[in-house]
Order: structure tokens, then C-alpha cells, then sequence
């Protein structure tokens, strides 16, 4: 027999009943019946019910074993009792009668328990990850983002893609975030960086002649911590193919990702069609460039409504140059107590407050005020069917603007009885990203965001320049490396009205992929960073490796990364993505595990030639 084991804990069924085994793994539990004791032991595969009685001779080392024990047993294979049949279990119709056990690792007082679902603070999690590791929840994580990867390799070779490994150990260049640097032995004073993506690399391989590159890469950026961002490494699906245009990638992609979804999704609908919504549009009709697409809710423009109106914010707002007002349509959300709840969201988001107006049904008051006539006959009025009751606009916006107008902000927006919408004004900049999430927290509270299905839709149209409000200095909005819309025609141009062929996949509220077509013409490549400010010495200087490769017949060429860490974040339904990475850092971009970022010795600094320099006070 084998040294350890001769099935795994998940493996033995009715048909094994008779046979001795030998079974190794770790205590869940003990659970002591009427002096028998149970184990339920588990491993990597599975759990099989253990137990031994005071009639075996293993009995006295039984009764020692703790929770998370590393242990071997050998025993007979029993059918269970009818009754006591657990058809959860693959091993549920049998258990095994334990004729002896070694202990091949014993465990101390445990800082957290990996049986059952108890929480802990993030902090312990992450010192005592391999025991975190350990609970079933992140054994189905890991194995679900080991699938995923395995999955992915074998859909883009599928698809024609052969893949390369670039270099981990490169030369700084910044692409919006900051690198991670390391200092080189044998050139004092020189420093290397860690890849913020193989973007170059990729595009040099282009230039090669490879013509269908992809990897799963590494990449290293220190950036500040978020719940759907880890704060020093992350790896993507990174893929680039020539010759092509911007809808041969959304092509080649789509059946990636779909393909990746339907399999791993759980049973959850995955969009087919995936609609390309230009930059400009996603910040309008949903306040972000990554819109939850499950939820219906399209804010539209209603600054018409409060021009010259009764409503003196909104209306003076208006008259400044580059301001307008916005409204989020909330069907259903007509009442006052939900009207409240997302003023007080607006608050607690930095507002003052946010104008709301909902359609009830017409009060006697308002009937009676109508008419000319006391409440009371009003009332009677409404109930005997003499006067129909109809439709009223409420609110303080609805008092300030009148019935006209918010009559017909109501037919706009498409809205009824029981129906609410909320408004925004100001500079759209200003105030886009609180009427996004308004909408989320309105699609959810009033149960209109499809909570059963991934939507993708293509972000497309990226504006590549924008303007300082306070210098008028032109700079990079976007990715600086992508192809003009109209190449080297739109540069003569206002910088301002220059798109790009830029494009991110959204999915549920979250950024999954990201791209763009290239620009490989030199010329075009030094006009576009000329009109940021940046001089051809600084582009070479900056990006030498690349501009010099496209100067010996670079071929047209584009594609795109693919987080992966945050597809198994959506298809794991977490909601943080430090549930789906194996060892991953915390807020503070530290390893409480291994004790990292650590102090160097003495001798490493003087190796290097470095000095650290006490934090400032």
C-alpha cells in the first residue's frame, strides 16, 4: 500500500464497502458520540467520515487529535445506515472504521478556525493565510481561478494565438501608474523596473512579425489599494494581433470572454450582444466609463427644464458657461421615505443634498385647491367618483418649478405614477461620478438591476486629450499610445475633439478589459505627444526602444488585457478582490505573512551603493 494513501478523501463509494484503506489529510472536526468518536477528514478533494470506537486499538491516539491535525489513517470501509446516508457527500453512503492512525503533523491552538463559516479580521486572514487557504470557500476560489486560467490558455490557442513570455526585469516606463524599482548591482546608481504591463514588449513582438501574440502575465504597479485592485501585482489575459482594426478585436475576444462566463458562470445569463457605447455617452447616460449594464436606468439632460425657472439653484447654475442638469429616472422610487434616503446618500457623498421630484396620486388638498372649493367637499368629490383623482408631481423642486414644467420632465423621461427622478447640476466633471453611483444604489434598493446575469458592454470613442481648467495646458486624458480617429488629419485640429481608438470592456460596473488599436507611425506618434507638450527628445528618450522599432516597417496592429484577477472576482461572486489572489497584500500594500516590505542589511545597501534616508516627520 501506498505510503500515505490509497484513495483520496473524495474517491470511495458504496462499491468500496469491505475494502481496507489507507486515507491521509486534515481533521475538520471531532464530534464525540456516546464515547465513539467521529472524524470528518479532509483533504484537497473532499471529505470522508471517519470513526473509531474504544474496541480498536487505535482508540488512545484517536481521542488525542485536535482540529487541523495532519494524519493518517488506515481502517475499513462500512456502509452507512439508511438513515444516516448524507447526500452531500460524494463519500456520504460509507464511512470508514479506523484500525490505526499516525499523526504526520500536529497543529497548535488555532489563531482562526477553517471549519464553518465564522468571520475574521482581514488582518488575521492575511498573517495566517495557508490556514485561511484551507476553508472550503477559498479551496473553491483558488480552484475556480486555476480553471479560469486553464481555460483561457486553451481558448486562445484555439483561436490561432501562440504564447510568449516577456521580460519581468525591464527598463522605467510610466503609463499611469507608478513603477516598481530595482536597483542594479553591477550599474551603481541605475535601476531597473518591474513591467506595469508587457505593452511595449507586445507591440515589439508585432514588430517581429509574430502576428498573434498572448500571454498570462504579471504586472506591477504601486498603486493605492481599492476593493477591485490589488495594490502591487495582478496578472491579465494581454493579447495582440496585426493587421487589424478595432472590430477584428472586439471579434476575437467576445468568444473568449463569453466562452469563459458560460462555463464558469454558474448558470447566470451571459449577454450575447454587446453594445459599443461611445466615451462621452457612458458618462452621460450612466456617470462612468465601466456602467452596470443590468440595471436600466439611462440619466439624461434636463437643463431646458430649469432654465429661467422657479427653482433659483439650478436656474443661476445655468448661466455659467459649460454647466447642466441632470436626471436620474427611478421608476418606482415614488415616495417621500425613499426620496429622503438618497438625499441623505447625496450627503454622505459631499453634497448638499440632491432635487428630487415624485408622482403620487392627487391629494384633496391639491384638489381642493384646483377647484376652489373646501378639503372636505374635495374629499368627497375624490371618493364618490365625481372628480377624477389623477396624477400629482411632489416635492420641493415639483412646488418651485410648477405643474408645466415638471409635466414635462415626467413625459422625458418616460415616468408615471409611483415614479421618482433625482437631479443633479453643475459642471458634469463635478458631479458624474455621484449621479453613477446614485443610479447603482437606485437600480439596487429598488430591485431593478438584474442581480442573474453578466453584461458586457464595449467602451469605445476615448477622448485622448483633455484641458487643465486652471493653466489651458493640453494633456493626455487617455492612453497616449493609441491611433488617432482620422490619424494625422485629426491632429491639425482642435486636440479636444481628437478620439481615439481606444476601447475597455465593461461588465457589471467593473473595467474587465481594456485596449487600443496602435498607433505604429512615427510620425503621427510624435505629433500626438508634440501637441501634450512633450518634445521628439523626450518621446525617444522615454520610448526609444519602441519608436526605433517602428522605424524599420512596422506592421498596423492592436489588442487588449483582460484582468483576470477580476473575472474570477465576478464569476466567484466576491465582492473584494483579495477572495480570489492566493497570498495577496493588504490596504497597506503589506504581507503580514512574510513580513513584506522588509528593511535591506547593511550589505545589500553597500552592494548596491544605496542610502536610506529616514521618513520624514
Amino acid at each position: 500500500m501506498h505510503a500515505y494513501r490509497s484513495h483520496t478523501c473524495a474517491e470511495l463509494t458504496a462499491a468500496d464497502v469491505g475494502q481496507t484503506v489507507r486515507l491521509s489529510g486534515w481533521v475538520n472536526r471531532v464530534r464525540d458520540h456516546g464515547g465513539i468518536l467521529f472524524i470528518d477528514l479532509r483533504d484537497h478533494y473532499g471529505m470522508t467520515q471517519v470513526l473509531c470506537d474504544p474496541d480498536s486499538a487505535a482508540f488512545a491516539d484517536v481521542e488525542k487529535v485536535r482540529s487541523e491535525w495532519c494524519i493518517r489513517i488506515d481502517g475499513e470501509v462500512k456502509a452507512r445506515d439508511p438513515e444516516l446516508v448524507n447526500p452531500k457527500l460524494p463519500t456520504g453512503e460509507v464511512e470508514v472504521f479506523v484500525r490505526a492512525i499516525e499523526v504526520l503533523g500536529a497543529a497548535k491552538e488555532l489563531p482562526l478556525m477553517v471549519f464553518g463559516d465564522q468571520e475574521y479580521p482581514e488582518e488575521t486572514r492575511l498573517k495566517y493565510r495557508y490556514l485561511d487557504l484551507r476553508r472550503e470557500a477559498m479551496q473553491a476560489n483558488m480552484k475556480l481561478r486555476s480553471d479560469v486560467v486553464a481555460s483561457m490558455r486553451r481558448r486562445m490557442w484555439d483561436s490561432g494565438f501562440r504564447e510568449y513570455q516577456t521580460p519581468i526585469i525591464t527598463a522605467s516606463s510610466p503609463e499611469g501608474a507608478r513603477d516598481f524599482l530595482v536597483p542594479s548591482r553591477l550599474h551603481p546608481g541605475k535601476f531597473y523596473a518591474l513591467p506595469q504591463a508587457p505593452q511595449q514588449f507586445k507591440q515589439l513582438i508585432m514588430v517581429s512579425g509574430y502576428d498573434k501574440y498572448f500571454q498570462i502575465a504579471p504586472c506591477f504597479r504601486d498603486e493605492d489599494p481599492r476593493a477591485d485592485r490589488s495594490p502591487t501585482d495582478f496578472y491579465q489575459l494581454d493579447m495582440e494581433m496585426s493587421f487589424v482594426e478595432q472590430q477584428d478585436v472586439f471579434d476575437t475576444i467576445q468568444p473568449v470572454i463569453t466562452g469563459i462566463f458560460e462555463e464558469f458562470g454558474g448558470g447566470r445569463k451571459v449577454d450575447q450582444t454587446w453594445e459599443q457605447i461611445s466615451y462621452r455617452d457612458a458618462a452621460l447616460w450612466y456617470g462612468s466609463d465601466k456602467p452596470d449594464l443590468r440595471n436600466p436606468i439611462k440619466m439624461q439632460v434636463v437643463s431646458d427644464h430649469f432654465r429661467d425657472s422657479g427653482f433659483a439653484i439650478f436656474a443661476k447654475l445655468l448661466e455659467q458657461e459649460g454647466t447642466e442638469v441632470r436626471a436620474i429616472p427611478a421608476p418606482t422610487g415614488g415616495s417621500r421615505k425613499f426620496c429622503d434616503r438618497m438625499n441623505a446618500f447625496a450627503q454622505k457623498e459631499g453634497l448638499p443634498g440632491m432635487g428630487y421630484i415624485f408622482w403620487r396620486e392627487k391629494t384633496a388638498d391639491a384638489v381642493a385647491q384646483e377647484l376652489g372649493i373646501p378639503v372636505k367637499e374635495a374629499q368627497a368629490k375624490l371618493k364618490s367618483g365625481e372628480v377624477a383623482g389623477g396624477m400629482e408631481a411632489a416635492g420641493p423642486l415639483a412646488k418651485n418649478i410648477g405643474p408645466e414644467r415638471t409635466e414635462a420632465i415626467r413625459q422625458q423621461l418616460g415616468l408615471g405614477l409611483g415614479d421618482a427622478a433625482f437631479f443633479l447640476g453643475g459642471k458634469p466633471k463635478a458631479f458624474e461620478g455621484v449621479a453613477g453611483r446614485a443610479r447603482n444604489v437606485i437600480g439596487d434598493e429598488l430591485g431593478l438591476t438584474d442581480q442573474d446575469r453578466f453584461a458586457f458592454a464595449w467602451i469605445v470613442d476615448f477622448p485622448i486629450y483633455e484641458q487643465d481648467e486652471e493653466t489651458g495646458k493640453i494633456d493626455f486624458e487617455h492612453n497616449p499610445f493609441s491611433m488617432p480617429q482620422g490619424g494625422m488629419d485629426a491632429l491639425e485640429g482642435d486636440p479636444l475633439k481628437v478620439l481615439g481608438y481606444q476601447y475597455d470592456l465593461a461588465c457589471n460596473g467593473y473595467e474587465l478589459v481594456s485596449g487600443a488599436i496602435r498607433n505604429h507611425r512615427p510620425e503621427i506618434m510624435f505629433k500626438a505627444f508634440e501637441l501634450a507638450g512633450y518634445g521628439k527628445d523626450e518621446v525617444e528618450k522615454r520610448f526609444g526602444g519602441m519608436v526605433n522599432a517602428f522605424q524599420y516597417g512596422a506592421p498596423p496592429h492592436g489588442g487588449c488585457a483582460a484582468g483576470i484577477d477580476r473575472i474570477v472576482m465576478l464569476l466567484a461572486d466576491e465582492a473584494n478582490i483579495r477572495e480570489v489572489i492566493m497570498f495577496p497584500m493588504n490596504q497597506r500594500a503589506e504581507d503580514l505573512m512574510m513580513d513584506a516590505p522588509s528593511e535591506p542589511q547593511n550589505e545589500q545597501l553597500r552592494e548596491l551603493r544605496l542610502r536610506v534616508l529616514p521618513p520624514e516627520s
